[in-house]
């Protein structure tokens, strides 16, 4: 699918390069936890070093208060920590769109690379505020979107900013579509793997492929919609009302759902244990796929010539619940870069690859959870008009 990217500008030198990035990483007391995210898109600002632009960069960090500055979410460490990885001196601003950024720009020269403050204390920002694009817009003559994970977003940085300036994709951006693009006209047998607790979103991503998908593996918060719609008891584990209505009108033999499972409750002290569905009580919450849902998952995935993956199979972040996720991270991962496409998002996904240390293997891992899913679901990427063409479904 052709993507409109940066690589199509002709000349760059000396053209001021607003860069909407997409930094939203970790930090723990000001220290990058994982800069996964950020490793992805230096591709892109060498690019533009290289071709003598100026670098402007912008992103989002986590959820600010609109109108507030607050020391957690500034992006003064994602500048300093930029600065080491590029080698080239990275000059922050603690300002957005206002006379700093205005005046720390007009006095840039080529090569340069200058950091702006979290865009999320703008009060425009998460209300697509045109007001706000004009502003940033006043600081380039080229606006570059490289920032897919918040390409789903009605955001002033990724989608009115369009309406000001030429326009293009990054590098990463491109990879993300083409990438996603594969899964969407895959090789069958096509094996889908869903799990964790955002029901709307997946929903919809469930509903597309279940034209096209062979198998769709359920896991967390969805396969509970799933088990109770089949009259299993669920006992105290998370659910939603949206998710179990789709799944009682969608019992399809598609669907696999887990056969046992690893339950808690406070009679045993939140002690582990396995259990055959039969054998769930109203007071147990679900954690885990037990082993022999792992085994029936497996079997499935090392059938696929294309696989998809977004969500943990049960409650990752706790060690006693995490076994079932990594399983079908390494049988994953070893399907994948030869056998079969494998593609996989979503942050805790990301994660449970990066502890089998099989992450490599995957064709593709995508910096973007819920962009992800809103893409493959076919919904609309605001931020990806006009740079990207129309998806097209081999489904």
């Amino acid at each position: 699918m052709p993507v409109k990217t940066v690589k199509q500008i002709k000349n760059l030198k000396g053209k001021r390069v607003l860069l909407r990035v997409d930094f939203n990483v970790p930090l723990e007391n000001g220290r990058i936890e994982d800069d996964f995210k950020i490793q992805a898109q230096l591709p892109t600002i060498r690019y533009l070093l290289k071709n003598q632009a100026k670098v402007i960069l912008l992103t989002h960090l986590g959820r600010p208060e609109p109108g507030k500055w607050s020391k957690k979410h500034s992006t003064f460490s994602l500048a300093k920590h930029l600065d080491k990885l590029i080698k080239n001196k990275v000059k922050y601003i603690k300002d957005c769109a206002g006379l700093k950024a205005g005046t720390a720009v007009g006095k840039m020269r080529n090569k340069e690379v200058v950091f702006l403050e979290n865009i999320r204390f703008e009060t425009g920002e998460i209300k697509n505020s045109r007001i706000l694009a004009r502003h940033l817009s006043g600081l380039a003559d080229i606006y570059v979107n490289e920032a897919f994970a918040v390409s789903h977003r009605q955001h002033s940085s990724v989608a009115a900013i369009k309406d000001f300036l030429p326009f293009y994709g990054g590098l990463l951006l491109e990879r993300e579509v083409e990438n996603l693009n594969i899964a969407l006209n895959p090789k069958k047998p096509l094996i889908v793997v869903i799990g964790g607790a955002k029901i709307k979103i997946k929903v919809k991503v469930i509903k597309r492929f279940l034209k096209s998908a062979d198998k769709i593996l359920v896991g967390g918060a969805v396969a509970n919609a799933f088990l109770q719609a089949h009259g299993v008891e669920i006992g105290r584990s998370l659910v939603e009302k949206e998710g179990i209505a789709f799944a009682r009108s969608n019992k399809s033999k598609k669907i696999i759902v887990p056969i046992d499972v690893v339950v808690a409750n406070r009679a045993t002290r939140w002690q582990a244990q396995l259990k055959d569905l039969k054998d769930i009580k109203s007071t147990d919450y679900i954690f885990d796929i037990g082993p022999k849902t792992i085994k029936l998952y497996s079997h499935f995935i090392k059938t696929a010539k294309t696989i998809v993956w977004n969500g943990p199979l049960g409650m990752f972040e706790e060690k006693s619940y995490k076994h079932g996720t990594m399983a079908i991270a390494q049988t994953i991962a070893s399907r994948s870069s030869g056998a079969a496409f494998g593609v996989a998002g979503g942050g805790e996904t990301v994660e449970a690859l990066r502890l089998t240390k099989m992450a490599r293997y995957l064709d593709w891992i995508s910096t973007g959870g819920g962009a992800m899913l809103s893409y493959l679901g076919g919904d609309k990427m605001p931020g990806l008009e006009r740079i990207v063409a129309k998806r097209k479904y081999g489904m």
